[in-house]
């Protein structure tokens, strides 16, 4: 199973903006890692997947739900992603999210 950063191209940022910067931490260069671009599922990928339904509550967590359906933590940015919700702050006691099923799946559509 491979995570959000497998198969991200890196580069070397040395670019003039971040002189300062560089100069205050004795670096000449920052590694990047490139930003994906992810686009929701399409209608037909959407039929490939199977949802669970959840109602958001008093402390609940993408990392905690991830640990429960994924097995892994890490996997936390899937259910974010699927929902249309970057984060925890986005969502309030009572909204429904979905969790995407199979993990395999999913990964497949978003990081092509």
């Amino acid at each position: 199973m491979s995570n959000r950063y497998d198969d991200r191209m890196v580069f070397r940022n040395d670019n003039e903006i971040y002189e300062n910067l560089l100069e205050a931490r004795d670096v000449k260069f920052i590694r990047h890692f490139n930003t994906p671009r992810m686009s929701s599922p399409s209608t037909s990928q959407m039929r490939q997947l199977q949802t669970l339904q959840h109602i958001w509550k008093t402390g609940d967590r993408f990392y905690k739900l991830a640990a429960r359906y994924y097995i892994s933590p890490s996997y936390w940015w899937v259910i974010a992603q699927f929902n249309k919700r970057p984060t925890e702050g986005h969502l309030v006691p009572g909204d429904v999210i979905y969790i995407p099923l199979p993990l395999e799946t999913i990964l497949g559509m978003y990081l092509r």
